[in-house]
């Protein structure tokens, strides 16, 4: 059995793990840089279209919810399967980028740094939406919201950049 197996009882707990996973790794992720969001971040000249700070809350448990669950269809099509395996890893490198994009922007201050990592997040992405739709069409569909924001943010780093 696969380590990343459940006992399959219902169509529920692969999810539910799943968004579980991705939510700690956002909210471990947002923890790390907390302070400097506070402070570094605030004194930076910002685009015109950057939204309110409070909106990047809401908005990320929304996406992380969305991947989550994305991710756990897949993985409830059964780990056996390489192309579940391949997408389900593909996953899990992009989420561990998504999180070392906090850390190189607003741990390590190097905005051009993380619009780099940022440019290899989004084609990871793509990927990811490409595998999981090998997998399971829906769970393809539910990444595009998190791409979508992916792009503004790689615009509004690109912004950052260009004003500091």
């Amino acid at each position: 059995m696969s380590t990343l197996a459940l006992p399959h009882r219902s169509g529920w707990q692969r999810p539910a793990a799943a968004v579980v996973i991705t939510l700690a790794v956002g909210l471990l992720s947002g923890l790390s840089v907390q302070g400097s969001v506070e402070n570094w971040y605030a004194q930076l000249q910002r685009p015109w279209f950057a939204p309110p700070n409070a909106v990047f809350g809401p908005v990320w448990t929304l996406l992380y919810i969305l991947m989550g669950i994305a991710a756990g269809l897949v993985w409830n099509q059964g780990t056996a399967r390489p192309e579940v395996r391949r997408a389900l890893l593909l996953y899990g490198i992009q989420l561990l980028l998504n999180a070392a994009w906090s850390v190189i922007f607003f741990g390590a201050h190097a905005l051009g740094w993380a619009l780099l990592e940022m440019a290899v997040l989004w084609v990871l992405i793509v990927g990811c939406i490409f595998a999981f739709a090998r997998v399971r069409r829906a769970s393809a569909w539910l990444l595009v919201p998190y791409l979508c924001w992916v792009s503004f943010a790689f615009i509004l780093n690109a912004a950052f950049v260009y004003l500091n």
